[in-house]
């Protein structure tokens, strides 16, 4: 299959509008019921107490009821089991990660007009130590999900927790090439109909450590002293978590995705949609202009919601879009 000469006109990015909160399929639309998370996460209780609005809540400034809270949701809605993530690692939060995997379903119902095929293979770029993505995609659509990371420590513990659910199809590779997205991962003949990642936002510590404490002022904890301010100072990760290189990458999100759109012109024609999370909207200027150089074919990006919280799906094709519904049948003769 061979991608078509490039237009002389550039392709116009198509920004798809999300709804004003989670996909309609997302499972963490309404409120958390307590009492069914604590019946599948039962340590869960000691977490819980009544906020000054009268509901069953968490603190989500502490670390260990945020990482309790993503245990029993994985749980309940996901059948997970042994789920767990090291101290300091990122602790995503799940509404917003199902919310990707929804929306990135919804691509790949369109480009093979709803007749999606009985394999859908998946990579996720940077599966961290949460192995969050391919747990949801699998477990939601069962997907095939190969997951890559470059910490050898955070691949440990995905390891661990794909072999505590081998109901789920989920196979990890370690990136030995730091730089590197699909090189030395993707291997000969493979094929995949989406890739997904979570890119680290930020340009700089300095930097990460700021996002940090705005999270840490949104949620009533901003330092009232000299002694909570240097406390604050030392633990910039705060609730979430996150090693450095999940957070935070030399230029940020924009040259983390440059690299990984030239990057994936090499593979061009054995993925369907390569796709990433963008953060800031000012991004999109600069990451639509390297698509455009890098010869994409379509370029969409599919705008999320959760309450206050504003990101999106940056999302680009090196298939001509007539060919998308019979990019399966070329998967198969290849065994997918």
């Amino acid at each position: 299959m061979h991608a078509k000469p490039r237009s002389k006109s550039p392709v116009k990015p198509h920004t798809i509008k999300a709804p004003a909160e989670l996909h309609p399929r997302n499972r963490h639309r309404g409120r958390y019921d307590f009492p069914a998370l604590i019946a599948a996460c039962p340590e869960l209780k000691s977490f819980v107490a009544v906020n000054p609005y009268g509901d069953e809540s968490i603190d989500f400034a502490n670390p260990a009821a945020v990482k309790t809270l993503n245990r029993a949701l994985l749980a309940q809605f996901y059948g997970v089991k042994n789920w767990d993530v090291p101290a300091g690692y990122l602790c995503p939060p799940i509404p917003g990660r199902a919310d990707y995997i929804h929306n990135v379903a919804d691509l790949l119902d369109a480009s093979y007009r709803g007749k999606i095929p009985e394999v859908v293979r998946v990579l996720d770029i940077g599966c961290g130590a949460n192995c969050v993505y391919p747990l949801i995609g699998a477990a939601e659509y069962e997907w095939e999900f190969v997951g890559s990371e470059v910490d050898a420590v955070a691949l440990k513990n995905a390891q661990q927790i794909v072999e505590a659910n081998p109901q789920l199809n989920i196979e990890l590779r370690l990136q030995k090439i730091p730089a590197a997205m699909f090189l030395g991962i993707v291997q000969e003949g493979e094929f995949f109909d989406l890739t997904i990642c979570n890119p680290p936002f930020h340009a700089s510590l300095a930097e990460a450590t700021a996002g940090s404490q705005r999270k840490w002022k949104n949620l009533g904890k901003a330092p009232r002293g000299k002694a909570d301010a240097a406390q604050t100072e030392s633990a910039p990760v705060l609730n979430f978590g996150g090693q450095g290189g999940e957070l935070w990458c030399e230029g940020g999100e924009e040259a983390f995705i440059q690299r990984m759109i030239s990057e994936s012109r090499q593979i061009g024609q054995r993925c369907l949609w390569f796709t990433s999370l963008v953060s800031k909207g000012s991004s999109l200027t600069v990451l639509y202009r390297t698509l455009e150089k890098a010869g994409a074919l379509d370029v969409r990006t599919i705008d999320m919601s959760q309450g206050q919280k504003q990101s999106r799906v940056l999302a680009w094709t090196f298939i001509p879009p007539a060919s998308h519904e019979r990019f399966s049948s070329v998967l198969s003769e290849f065994g997918r």
